[in-house]
């Protein structure tokens, strides 16, 4: 794993602890201001005798927006060696939570590449390949399924557990900005759409899935691309996991275009059956999600005043195109400009 340079260690940082003291790692990250965060961990690069490491922490109190079944942990160390290019998990602690994990010399492809920009020509081959060694890794070295989860193949079930995410989400949060979500004028049922169209998926086998391969989760070493954060992963349709990538990766048309020829020679004909029209269907559910959750998100960093002038701009250009996005999906027909959607989000906290 790697991070930003404003995510490295201070200048002159003492070499002095050990990958054999994790709780001394983990104490020597809590200490430290210099976080790379996601959504829901810290990243902190920590120097060791060895070299440099990585200590994952899960943020306390963050909102949950997307679905999870397994503990990271579990799914990296089942991965491997199936999984070639994730970091290694070198510990992994219940009570503190976190985790060490070794540190991918790189750049994150999002700097390399900003989203709209052209990825290196061995990034999609190396997406392809990551999802051919996803359909390696059996349901049995995996950590256990929740009781509940769906049987095997019954994509419409797997999908409402998807959706009833998001619908939780809005529900969650429509006290707190159901007047913003109107004056940008989301439909009185968002979701609507998406649950009228699941029992139309066909059947596919499912396999491992990440569900959140992006650039932010890419890092770019020697020519090679390692994947990170595996804490969405779930099992699931091969389809969702194609979907999920081609929305969040905002490829050039060729590049998608590539990008679904990729996926498609990496998985049996089985797991690619009718999945086209079925990958229509689950992207938009993901714009419909995104409208939702980045909504909420970006308005309330935009809000807090934390976000620098530009990170405020790039995440009023980004929601804009997510609920333009979104719109499409609802047919309403409504028209979204820059200008409009920041004085709503401004106007509403």
């Amino acid at each position: 794993m790697t991070l930003p340079e404003s995510a490295n260690p201070p200048a002159g940082e003492a070499r002095a602890a050990t990958t054999g003291d994790p709780d001394g790692l983990y104490r020597m990250a809590l200490a430290r201001t210099d976080r790379s965060a996601g959504f829901y961990n810290h990243n902190v690069r920590v120097e060791t005798r060895e070299g440099p490491v990585v200590v994952r922490i899960p943020i306390p109190g963050t909102d949950t927006m997307d679905l999870t079944i397994w503990p990271e942990a579990g799914v990296v160390q089942a991965i491997s060696p199936a999984v070639a290019r994730v970091p290694r998990l070198l510990h992994a602690n219940a009570d503190p939570a976190y985790q060490v994990v070794e540190f991918i010399t790189g750049e994150v492809l999002d700097a390399v590449a900003p989203r709209k920009k052209r990825v290196p020509d061995h990034v999609i081959p190396d997406v392809g390949e990551l999802f051919r060694q996803l359909g390696q890794v059996p349901l049995d070295q995996l950590p256990t399924l929740p009781e509940d989860w769906p049987t095997d193949s019954d994509t419409a079930t797997f999908a409402h557990r998807l959706s009833a995410v998001t619908i939780d989400v809005y529900t969650r949060f429509r006290d707190e900005f159901g007047d913003l979500f109107s004056s940008l004028a989301f439909p009185a049922d968002p979701c609507e759409p998406i649950l009228e169209r699941w029992q139309t998926l066909s059947p596919r086998p499912f396999r491992l899935l990440h569900t959140d391969i992006h650039r932010k989760n890419m890092i770019i070493c020697a020519g090679a691309t390692y994947f990170l954060d595996w804490e969405l992963a779930l099992w699931g349709d091969p389809v969702y996991d194609l979907a999920v990538h081609l929305h969040k990766m905002a490829y050039q048309p060729d590049e998608e275009n590539a990008a679904r020829t990729a996926w498609r020679a990496a998985v049996p004909a089985e797991a690619a059956i009718e999945w086209t029209a079925d990958l229509t269907t689950y992207l938009a559910h993901e714009r419909v999600k995104s409208a939702i959750v980045d909504t909420v998100r970006y308005t309330k960093l935009i809000t807090s005043h934390t976000e620098s002038p530009v990170a405020e701009a790039a995440l009023l250009d980004k929601l804009t195109t997510k609920l333009t996005a979104a719109h499409a999906v609802w047919q309403t027909g409504h028209t979204l400009n820059r200008q409009g959607v920041e004085k709503r989000v401004r106007a509403s906290r």
